[in-house]
């Protein structure tokens, strides 16, 4: 899957912006604050009709301007070719559309163009809590199977409805569980095909792991990761559905006084190691930093194999704190792997002329407030 254009209005610090791009490697380079990330946050924003920078669509717009508005034209292998649109404006929200025609639901846009984003935020993923995990598990796993995002999507509409209940219900117990009874059988049926799908993932995914650690680390040192949950992680479906219930039944007066639903896999947790240390508690900085990259790397690469579509690559400055050897390695790595992949960096290093010039597959971009000029 690629991008072959994008047109920005109003978006950030693009006024007007459009750019072509080139099938495999795009290196855009400029000063801090120049507008290097709001190109590749509009590409993120016409895969997953969301920022991986702003907080909210509101933050977007430039300026004083009240909507912002992208659009792209993408090449795959199951779609020939298809334009992308998202447009937002104040009191009226956001809006996707394809081929110029709305999608009803904005999730109906995941994994349509499959995409893995790399940055320095991403070492929350392994310093931060569960929730920072979970969200990542998630995103993973929506962009390669639409039958989990929409169990991810049930899920949560129950879990609110369940909790809802819970909290304004005032009566005698046994009248409260007879009530709950029916969200339960829905909480427990999406919940444990989530557990179940989250393990399969996981459970392939590892492999992927341990083999982009020891590739950009040349360390030893094995990673791991275990799935923490309300059961066995290789149990079936319906074994996974008993504990389940088990639980929720075991858990009913806590679930009362706390007013909330308290299991399911919106408890879960995935603890990462190397060797034997808990990374999260014991790691320092900088295999938090090697960690999170091959996080990201190996996605790259499980996509790559699981999908018909190659995935689009967006590497958000992540070679300023490298080191000469592991900044070599990403991008000779990046460089072999044949899907489209953009880079921002306020500086030219590594890359060298060579790599674009009078190269049709790659292109060197240079932003300076707003404006994009494409030096080959």
């Amino acid at each position: 899957m690629r991008i072959n254009r994008l047109k920005l209005t109003n978006f950030r610090n693009h006024k007007e912006t459009e750019v072509h791009f080139a099938p495999h490697l795009n290196l855009i380079t400029g000063a801090n604050g120049s507008g290097k990330t709001n190109l590749i946050d509009a590409i993120h924003y016409l895969c997953m009709s969301r920022s991986f920078v702003a907080t909210s669509d509101r933050y977007v717009a430039n300026h004083d301007e009240k909507y912002f508005m992208v659009d792209g034209d993408f090449t795959g292998e199951i779609r020939s070719s298809f334009k992308v649109s998202c447009s937002y404006s104040r009191g009226e929200g956001k809006k996707i559309f394809v081929n110029d025609s709305p999608l009803e639901r904005l999730s109906d846009l995941i994994g349509m163009v499959p995409i893995v984003v790399l940055s320095p935020e991403d070492l929350a993923l392994t310093s931060e809590g569960p929730s920072e995990r979970r969200s990542f598990l998630d995103s993973m796993i929506s962009q390669i199977s639409p039958k989990y995002l929409r169990d991810l999507i049930d899920y949560r509409r129950i879990r609110k409805q369940r909790n809802k209940l819970l909290q304004e219900f005032r009566g005698p117990l046994q009248t409260l569980r007879s009530y709950l009874e029916p969200w339960d059988l829905q909480l427990v049926e999406t919940g444990a095909r989530l557990i179940h799908k989250r393990a399969e993932v996981l459970e392939r995914f590892k492999t992927y792991l341990a083999l982009q650690y020891r590739t950009i680390s040349g360390l030893d040192l094995k990673p791991s990761l275990v799935y923490q949950t309300i059961t066995d992680a290789t149990d079936s479906i319906d074994k996974i559905s008993e504990r389940y219930n088990e639980e929720l039944d075991k858990n009913f007066e806590k679930e009362v006084d706390r007013e909330q639903t308290i299991i399911g896999p919106h408890r879960d947790e995935v603890v990462f190691y190397l060797g034997d240390m808990e990374l999260r508690n014991y790691g320092s900085q900088g295999q938090h930093r090697l960690f999170s990259m091959a996080l990201k790397m190996a996605q790259l690469f499980y996509y790559s194999d699981e999908l018909d579509d190659l995935p689009i690559m967006l590497l958000d400055d992540v070679f300023g704190n490298l080191d000469q050897q592991k900044t070599d390695i990403i991008t000779e790595t990046l460089t072999k792997h044949t899907g489209q992949t953009f880079i921002t960096s306020a500086s030219e290093r590594p890359f060298t002329i060579s790599q674009f010039d009078g190269n049709s597959s790659n292109s060197w971009f240079d932003v300076h407030n707003g404006t994009v000029t494409n030096k080959y």
